[in-house]
């Protein structure tokens, strides 16, 4: 329950930009204590500037802690996650990089009927969560690339990691990524996971990219590949026009989500 409050108030800090105590009771029907006491915390674990008399966003650029974003949009990454999972087939070989909307994804390959063999598909991940959450499944082999982790994503990143991607080819590359747009490609906000992400796409014979309506036309600080690099984007709303043509000028699929009810 906390976690959820902590969960909407930083969304609210951060399409405002800044809250008073008054805005935190009002939005999220709490007390001027309790608002005061999660500022507090957040204030803490350094996502927002406690003010006098509220809090300020840290800025666009700052990456919140995977455990932040696990609520945002959860049900429109559900429904990506499901269309992902059935473009699998048995046998494949697949790269999922960290992020909220790959778990998901983790987790309806680990549950799919269609993947439901022992060994029926190999994933590769730098996702300590991911690997950690399909080490159990029976039906998925689980290779980890090596690298150093960041408590932020609980993804290895680093020179390490490149030693496994070298030597292994991937069917497809299911990449989530912090923003897609017709002028920076794919990017994310951390430059090391934005190697990374590219080497999964090297590696790869195709590359889906995942993301909810809010990363597109959103672009973030490190870049990753161009629009060339995308096969296919599901996502959860229509495309950006602009986008849309970029993307179909490259060839790319789009596929959107319905919506799970």
């Amino acid at each position: 329950m906390r976690q959820q409050r902590l969960n909407q108030l930083l969304e609210l800090i951060s399409e405002h930009g800044h809250v008073s105590i008054a805005e935190v009771e009002s939005a999220l029907g709490v007390s001027a204590a309790t608002a005061r006491r999660d500022i507090g915390h957040l204030a803490d674990q350094r996502l927002v500037t406690r003010t006098h008399g509220g809090a300020t966003a840290l800025g666009s650029a700052y990456e919140l802690p995977l455990q932040y974003k696990i609520s945002r949009q959860a049900e429109a990454k559900q429904a990506i996650a499901a269309v992902v999972a059935d473009l699998l087939v048995p046998g494949e070989t697949v790269a999922l990089n960290g992020g909220t909307t790959t778990s998901e994804v983790a987790r309806a390959i680990g549950r799919h009927p269609d993947l439901a063999e022992d060994d029926s598909i190999t994933v590769v991940t730098n996702a300590l969560n991911i690997a950690y959450e399909l080490s159990i499944r029976p039906n998925v082999n689980i290779v980890v690339t090596g690298g150093a982790a960041r408590t932020q994503s609980y993804e290895l990143v680093g020179p390490l990691s490149e030693g496994v991607l070298s030597k292994i080819h991937i069917d497809t590359a299911i990449l989530g990524v912090d923003g897609i747009s017709t002028r920076a490609g794919l990017t994310t906000i951390h430059p090391a996971e934005a190697k990374i992400s590219a080497d999964f796409i090297a590696a790869a014979q195709r590359t889906i990219v995942v993301a909810d309506s809010t990363k597109l036309e959103h672009p973030t600080f490190a870049r990753i590949r161009d629009l060339g690099s995308v096969s296919m984007l599901v996502t959860d709303r229509a495309v950006p026009e602009p986008l849309a043509k970029a993307l179909a000028e490259r060839g790319a699929e789009i596929v959107i989500a319905p919506e799970r009810k």
